[in-house]
């Protein structure tokens, strides 16, 4: 039996020069506890503390253990959408899990300045991929490029359906939404300007989830 569970790691407050509108906006921080065939994987790990993040975004965090609600020592994968602060900031405790995340992430992360937080990144075991890879039957990572090089989502495929943990690959549901419809309308050959979606929203669309989730936003896409 396959099942997902949301974590709640808390919320930040994204300024308002950062949202667009004109006003500052509360956002939820949120990660998916997979269990699949035996495995327990957990997709990002929560908030990092520093004096300067903490300034920016006013964070409340739950922590990784409080989330969990189970000993850490039952995770035994992680996947990180990307290394940014708010996603892969209980990477460290997790001691007995192997942390999946592209190649080309991870070197962005280790090479480029104010791109996280340095010391997120020591004392990890890093299992790097280049690309699309099924870790198990059934449990695929997809790269998603977009909000950064090196993004990637999970796909899970369960007995009701594929289930895509989308992490940032956008920051909403709506904003998933507007892709598809776009990359439908393309479809259509609805004629031009039309706005131009990631690639890889066909690629997803082709698996036909059932649902689409995300780490900040607490609406799910449903077709």
């Amino acid at each position: 039996m396959t099942t997902i569970r949301r974590l709640d790691y808390g919320y930040f407050v994204r300024p308002a020069e950062e949202t667009g509108t004109g006003s500052a906006r509360v956002e939820p921080c949120l990660g998916y506890l997979v269990e699949h065939r035996g495995a327990v994987l957990l997709f990002d790990t929560g908030m990092a503390a520093h004096p300067d993040v903490d300034a920016h975004y006013r964070p409340r965090r739950r922590d990784v253990r409080a989330a969990l609600g189970r000993p850490l020592e039952d995770v035994t994968l992680v996947v990180n959408c990307h290394l940014h602060f708010d996603h892969c900031g209980g990477n460290q405790v997790l001691r007995n899990a192997s942390v999946i995340v592209q190649r080309s992430e991870l070197a962005t992360a280790r090479t480029t300045a104010d791109y996280t937080l340095p010391e997120l990144l020591d004392g990890v075991t890093y299992d790097e991929l280049d690309g699309q890879a099924e870790l198990l039957p059934g449990l695929l990572v997809l790269p998603t490029p977009g909000h950064t090089d090196g993004h990637q989502s999970l796909v899970v495929r369960g007995s009701d359906g594929v289930v895509v943990v989308a992490g940032q690959s956008h920051d909403t549901a709506t904003a998933y939404g507007a892709d598809v419809l776009a990359a439908r309308a393309r479809r259509d050959a609805h004629g031009e300007p039309l706005p131009v979606p990631p690639a890889w929203v066909d690629t997803l669309l082709a698996l036909d989830p059932a649902r689409v989730v995300f780490a900040h936003d607490a609406s799910v896409w449903v077709p």
